[in-house]
């Protein structure tokens, strides 16, 4: 396996040319800027130049005295100023613009990504700039051993097997597993003629009763000893928003140890792409047709992660493939959560079949719902209470990301301004909730002098007081 390295990413679409970031980089360098924004193409439209850490770095093929050399262990082309003839030729080999001249000192410059945590990236406003860590993810778990077997049947594309996939990873042999039906064990996981696609032990329950067994599977397992095992279940939507919703509310109302994830493509996509507690307003899916009388579902979807912070979980997350460093950070806190009480992860799953997506375009996809606030990217603990993972602010229409999905290719305007009015009004609600948030237990001291309730906690303000001033 070869290796991965972490880079600083640049969103066009969100950059409004403020400037900000090269402000950081000069301070953080204390002199000239790393990088640059400049115009693009279209009015309005903004560009990146910075050193992209090529693979094949020109700058240094071009170097006569090998002062510029790419690093093994981080991917950064680093700079050797001792070895520097100032010939400048490496400006005219990178084709980026990525190294240029510090007219203050008359010498090159280029990003080294601030050892890590680059000051750009920080200090940008708009989430334009950002450090993907998908890198470290490839090198920390790219040669563990795959839980599922090679060749399983899911669709060309697939997001809900890369979930699978990813999940098992990181969680490890040390696990039992449920997938209700579904495309879980519809794609082969629990196997076919008595040999299973999984590398643990796996079941396949009921729809209606997966919690159920698995809080039974755990219980056993506390009674002989055994309770360092994760106890999980892989289900869609359906077997969790619909058909098994009462096993899951029971078995979060009693605080069953419990990793619990749904996997949400919005649909019965198994059988025949029905919909689902979860299918958006306006998805075409088989039963609910596109035709003269109807132009797609007629109901909002249900918010099942906010139902289950609701029932005060251990942890409850949203999730998606389109953020992987976030996905494996909750995955950890999931996992961790789950020997305590019940743990919830929500991941959003794109359906190239039922959403009428090309294969390639899945995870373009799931970035555009993160990017438009389509999918609202959160934790909770019963704990600290709520807060995002991934800023809201800034967000693109809903427009951009629907009218990539075929399912709701028909949409009107007016269905379109309704589905753009609910997701303002979600994220309002979900601003709401994180600033009602306690601060973590150490911020909790009340000023001197003060008075508080028995158990020192500064009481917060009533929730209907926020949504008055909002």
């Amino acid at each position: 396996m070869g290796a991965a390295f972490d880079t600083i990413a640049f969103k066009a679409s969100l950059c409004d040319g403020c400037g900000d970031c090269m402000t950081a980089c000069a301070e953080a360098k204390q002199g000239a800027t790393r990088l640059s924004i400049v115009p693009g193409a279209k009015d309005g439209a903004f560009e990146l130049a910075i050193c992209r850490q090529c693979g094949d770095p020109k700058c240094a093929m071009v170097c006569p005295s090998g002062a510029l050399a790419k690093d093994g262990a981080s991917g950064v082309i680093g700079w050797d100023s001792d070895k520097c003839i100032d010939c400048l030729l490496c400006t005219a080999g990178c084709a980026y613009g990525g190294i240029s001249v510090d007219l203050a000192v008359g010498r090159v410059a280029k990003c080294d990504q601030c050892d890590g945590d680059p000051a750009c990236a920080k200090a940008c406003p708009t989430g334009a700039l950002e450090l993907r860590k998908a890198g470290s993810i490839f090198n920390t778990y790219g040669d563990k051993e795959d839980l599922f077997v090679p060749g399983l049947s899911g669709c060309q594309g697939c997001n809900s097997e890369l979930i699978m996939r990813h999940a098992m990873r990181k969680i490890g042999r040390n696990s039992v597993l449920a997938t209700p039906p579904g495309c879980i064990p519809g794609m082969g996981s629990v196997g076919y003629n008595g040999k299973t696609g999984t590398k643990v032990p796996v079941f396949h329950p009921l729809l209606t009763n997966t919690a159920s067994m698995l809080a039974g599977i755990r219980r056993q397992y506390d009674r002989v000893g055994r309770k360092d095992i994760v106890v999980m279940a892989l289900a869609g939507d359906g077997g969790t928003a619909d058909c098994g919703f009462h096993a899951v509310s029971g078995a979060a109302e009693r605080g069953d140890k419990i990793l619990y994830v749904c996997v949400d493509n919005e649909g019965y996509m198994n059988t025949g792409m029905q919909r689902s507690g979860t299918t958006p307003y306006g998805s075409w899916t088989s039963t609910t047709p596109v035709g003269e009388k109807q132009k797609g579902k007629t109901q909002d979807a249900k918010n099942l992660p906010m139902i289950m912070a609701a029932h005060k979980c251990r942890y409850v997350a949203t999730a998606s493939t389109g953020y992987m460093e976030d996905l494996y950070e909750k995955l950890d806190k999931a996992i961790a959560a789950s020997f305590e009480g019940f743990s919830y992860l929500h991941i959003y799953s794109p359906c190239p079949t039922g959403w009428r997506i090309p294969s390639s375009k899945v995870i373009e996809a799931c970035r555009l719902s993160v990017e438009t606030n389509f999918v609202t990217l959160w934790e909770y603990t019963n704990t600290e209470g709520m807060r995002f993972t991934r800023s809201p602010d800034n967000a693109l229409p809903v427009e951009t990301y629907v009218k990539m999905i075929g399912k709701y290719r028909h949409l009107t305007p007016d269905q379109l301004a309704h589905i753009q009015a609910k997701v303002d009004e979600q994220v309002a609600l979900l601003r709401i909730m994180a600033a009602n948030a306690p601060p973590p237990p150490a911020a909790r001291r009340p000023p001197a002098g003060s008075s508080t309730p028995a158990g020192g906690e500064i009481p917060q303000a009533p929730l209907r007081q926020e949504i008055a001033r909002n």
